[in-house]
C-alpha cells in the first residue's frame, strides 16, 4: 500500500488522539493503523499512525505546514514518513559475516524495505558474500593511529551514498562520540549478550565463566556511552553446564541475526520512538 506513517511523542493531555484523527479525517484519511501508549512515569503520549494516501487530499509536500498548528497546540516532537521513500542503509561489519549474510539476504527476499547501496569493512574477509547479492564492498583500515581518518573516510563514504541508517552488523570497532553524535538514533548495533549483562568485550567467555544458564542479544541504538543505547530487540536462549565457550558462540550466533533483523525492520517501518533512553516498538 501507498501510506503515510505519523510517530508523535509529547506531554500527555486529554484530546490528543481526537485532534490528530479529525486532523487526518479533514482531508478524508483511511487509518489503516493506530497505536498508542501512555507513559505514567514520565507523563507521556506516544502514537503512531499509518493511512493511505489513495484518496487522501492534502498533497504530503504540505503536510508538515498543516499539521504544524496541532504539533504546536499539544508540544509535540514528530515526523512522518512515506512508504514511496526507502531508506538508504549501509552495513559496517568486521570479519564475522553471520550477521551480514543475514541482512544482505532479508533484503534481496524483500523482507527489508529499504536500499543497501554499501557495506563497509575494516577487513577483506567479508568481500566475497557482500559482492554475490551484488552489494559495493568498501575496505577502511582501522588501528590505534589511524582512527579519525578511517572515520573520515567512512563518513565520506556515507555522505556520497546519501546513508540514513547505519547497522553494526558485529562491527569490532567502537565508534567515537564525534561520528555517532552525526547519526543520532541512527546507528543500530547487534551486542551478543542480555544487556546490561556482560557489556563490552567478550561476553560469550563472560558468560561461561559466570555459569550463566541463559545467554541473549541485545540490538539497539548507538550513543557515546558503550553499549548504553536505547534498547530495540532481545532474546534469550537456554544454555547448560555441558556448553562450552563455542557452543555458547554457535547459539549466540542464531539469537544475533534475529535480534539484529528485528531491529533493523522495526526502525525502517517507522516503529520505534525513542525516550528517556528506552524505546517504545509498536509492532
Amino acid at each position: 500500500m501507498n501510506t503515510a506513517t505519523l510517530l508523535i511523542s509529547c506531554p500527555d493531555r486529554k484530546g490528543l488522539s481526537a485532534a490528530i484523527a479529525n486532523f487526518l479525517y479533514t482531508y478524508n484519511a483511511n487509518i489503516v493503523h493506530s497505536d498508542q501508549h501512555q507513559d505514567v512515569t514520565d507523563d507521556l503520549f506516544l502514537m503512531r499512525v499509518e493511512w493511505d494516501l489513495t484518496d487522501f487530499t492534502l498533497d504530503m509536500a504540505a503536510f508538515a505546514p498543516a499539521f504544524q498548528p496541532i504539533a504546536d497546540r499539544f508540544n509535540m516532537q514528530w515526523k512522518v514518513a512515506l512508504t514511496t521513500r526507502r531508506p538508504r542503509m549501509a552495513i559496517f561489519v568486521s570479519k564475522y559475516d553471520h550477521c551480514l549474510v543475514d541482512l544482505l539476504h532479508r533484503h534481496q527476499s524483500g523482507e527489508l524495505a529499504c536500499d543497501i547501496p554499501l557495506v563497509i569493512s575494516n577487513h577483506e574477509d567479508c568481500r566475497a558474500i557482500t559482492e554475490f547479492y551484488g552489494v559495493p564492498y568498501h575496505v577502511i583500515p582501522v588501528n590505534k593511529d589511524n582512527k579519525v581518518q578511517a572515520e573520515e573516510a567512512q563518513r565520506q563514504l556515507l555522505q556520497d551514498n546519501g546513508i540514513d541508517l547505519i547497522v553494526l552488523a558485529r562491527y569490532m570497532q567502537v565508534l567515537s562520540h564525534d561520528f555517532t553524535a552525526r547519526y543520532p538514533q541512527r546507528v543500530i548495533n547487534i551486542h551478543h549478550s542480555f544487556l546490561p549483562a556482560f557489556d563490552g568485550a567478550k561476553p560469550y567467555h563472560r558468560a561461561f565463566a559466570r555459569g550463566v544458564k541463559l545467554i541473549g542479544a541485545t540490538s539497539h541504538y548507538v550513543t557515546e556511552i558503550l553499549d548504553d543505547g536505547p534498547i530495540i530487540e532481545q532474546d534469550v536462549i537456554r544454555i547448560s553446564h555441558r556448553d562450552d565457550v563455542e557452543e555458547l558462540v554457535r547459539k549466540g550466533r542464531d539469537l544475533e541475526k534475529i535480534v539484529l533483523s528485528r531491529a533493523v525492520k522495526w526502525h525502517l517501518e517507522n516503529r520505534v520512538l525513542v525516550f528517556a533512553n528506552k524505546t517504545v516498538i509498536f509492532a
